[in-house]
């Protein structure tokens, strides 16, 4: 799919942002707990306790891009015990061809969702990730009972998933 016009706008917003993570606190070199450092407006996905303390994934500060009414900046919330990172992300909110782009700070990762479609392990969180941004009302739902409202919502339930990765950052 590399340079697939499909892609567009939303490609290039992704690829144009800075998406490596970065550690909050990292510029005071302070460690701070990471549930207190919490931001105002975080909608937490998924909470469990792991090794050393508790760890979760939320977001925060979803944003419409001024250029397309499908796209969306969004801020991860990726906690660890003794790690805390913040990604931006981009995601696509189109029924025709909605998308969350993101980066593990090596790659990009450009993965096609199905809105409506079968909800397993390896994409509960990107659906989550992707509910919240689209549609915020149902932000912390479980994606695997949102498939009437999907398609409801115009996104038929039958798109192909996949994913592509890209080179990222070099440094």
């Amino acid at each position: 799919m590399a340079g697939d016009p499909r892609l567009g706008l939303p490609l290039a917003l992704a690829l144009a942002a800075w998406l490596a993570p970065f550690p909050a606190g990292a510029d005071q070199g302070d460690m701070v707990n990471p549930i207190d450092a919490r931001p105002p407006g975080l909608v937490v996905l998924w909470e469990r306790p792991g090794r050393g303390g508790q760890e979760a994934v939320g977001v925060y500060a979803v944003s419409k891009d001024a250029n397309d009414p499908e796209v969306r900046q969004i801020k991860v919330w990726l906690e660890l015990p003794n790690n805390l990172r913040v990604r931006q992300e981009t995601i696509r909110c189109s029924p025709s061809q909605p998308m969350r782009m993101s980066s593990n700070g090596r790659e990009f990762i450009l993965r096609e969702l199905n809105p409506g479609g079968t909800i397993t392990s390896a994409n509960r969180l990107d659906h989550q990730i992707w509910w919240a941004a689209c549609h915020p009302e149902q932000a912390g739902k479980d994606p695997a009972g949102l498939a009437a409202l999907a398609r409801k919502l115009g996104y038929s339930g039958h798109l192909v998933e996949r994913q592509q990765v890209l080179p990222g950052n070099t440094r």
